[in-house]
């Protein structure tokens, strides 16, 4: 507790963690939306499309406060998306390969342009290079304060149009046939994406601002199939990872913010993958296990109900060889026996075999009725 009150007591930690728990939180809110679009790849393009609007914000203005920039980047950044949306439908290009087109012409411009900075005689240009991974110990509070005020906006814009949103990801047509303008929703829900994204470039940098608009979104959509319930764990995921990723640096030397916030992201989504109920491999894996099993033990007990229809006594013992060789495919014998005896569904003879009980009779014939229906 006193380790962790000395962290808390940190200014720089304070600052950079605030930071990054409203970045994460807002951009799992926009990736949630992105996600359900399949618009994942958007996040990147914008991402590495905002880079050459920082270098000219700064060129142009010659100033390096970070609302300047991150207006800049904003202008980019939309302007990228622009291009996207125009190629897609005015050309035979696909979405994807739009993305990859403006992706790697806006990243060369803006990587052009910084070396061009760079190269500059003034001393005002250094620093500039941070938005290309990220540099989190450099955030100031007011920095913080704009990521809070534009992510508070962004926020109050998705809750005051989330019936609108809600339809344009599941089913535009119907909501164009409400006569919801669907052009002008579509273009604002990039807009918010753009400005979640803009925000968090100088924490997490160009390269790895994407993760965080896919990663929470892509770890919540394990738990949930209900859009509310989506978007509130993208953004817990979003914030966790943040807060997680500003604590890790701040106690390990030498370890970048950015880099480790992605880092936090990708074990939830791994954890995600493997855990989460009814979507994760593992559940998925216990499910499969439990159903071959009740299978096979079903199974057992039909073969033992087609052996006993040839005798006049449905208690009539069969040995367990039998079985076996019936049961050649789906094997589990032994074991399906001990189920099916355990419920009350066989019974072992004094010689060594197995028959059916009255009960077992009955539920092999309620089986056989339920496959004869049919599905």
């Amino acid at each position: 507790m006193e380790f962790l009150g000395d962290l808390l007591a940190n200014y720089t930690l304070r600052t950079v963690g605030m930071g990054a728990v409203f970045l994460g939180a807002v951009n799992g809110v926009l990736g949630a939306f992105a996600v359900l679009r399949k618009q994942s790849l958007l996040g990147d393009a914008i991402s590495h499309a905002a880079l050459p609007g920082i270098a000219l914000a700064f060129l142009l203005t010659g100033s390096k406060a970070t609302l300047v920039l991150l207006l800049g980047a904003a202008a980019a950044g939309w302007v990228g998306t622009l291009f996207v949306m125009n190629i897609v439908k005015n050309t035979r290009v696909k979405y994807d390969s739009a993305l990859g087109l403006v992706l790697s012409v806006f990243f060369g411009i803006g990587l052009v342009l910084l070396t061009y900075i760079q190269r500059m005689p003034v001393a005002s240009q250094a620093g500039l290079d941070r938005f290309l991974f990220g540099q989190a110990a450099t955030l100031l509070a007011r920095d913080v304060a704009t990521i809070g005020l534009l992510g508070a906006g962004v926020l109050l814009i998705v809750l005051a149009v989330w019936k609108e949103f809600k339809l344009l990801c599941f089913d535009p047509d119907f909501a164009r046939s409400l006569g919801f303008p669907i052009r002008w929703l579509d273009v604002l829900l990039i807009t918010l994406l753009v400005t979640s994204i803009v925000i968090g470039l100088q924490t997490v940098g160009v390269v790895l601002m994407s993760a965080m608009v896919v990663a929470p979104a892509a770890a919540a959509r394990q738990w949930t199939d209900r859009l509310g319930a989506m978007v509130a764990i993208s953004a817990f995921f979003g914030a966790l990872a943040g807060g997680a990723g500003a604590l890790t640096s701040s106690v390990m030397e030498r370890l970048p913010t950015g880099p480790t916030i992605v880092l936090c992201l990708t074990v939830i989504v791994l954890v995600s993958l493997l855990v989460a109920p009814n979507r994760g491999v593992i559940w998925k894996w216990a499910r499969e296990r439990v159903n071959r099993n009740m299978l096979q033990v079903e199974a057992v007990l039909a073969d033992l109900h087609v052996l006993a229809a040839r005798h006049d006594d449905p208690g009539h013992g069969h040995p367990i060889s039998v079985l076996r060789t019936m049961s050649i495919g789906h094997g589990g014998v032994d074991r399906s026996l001990e189920v099916l005896r355990e419920r009350g569904f066989v019974r072992k003879t004094a010689d060594g075999t197995w028959s059916l009980t009255p009960r077992g009779l009955e539920e092999a014939k309620r089986l056989e009725g339920r496959r004869g229906e049919g599905p």
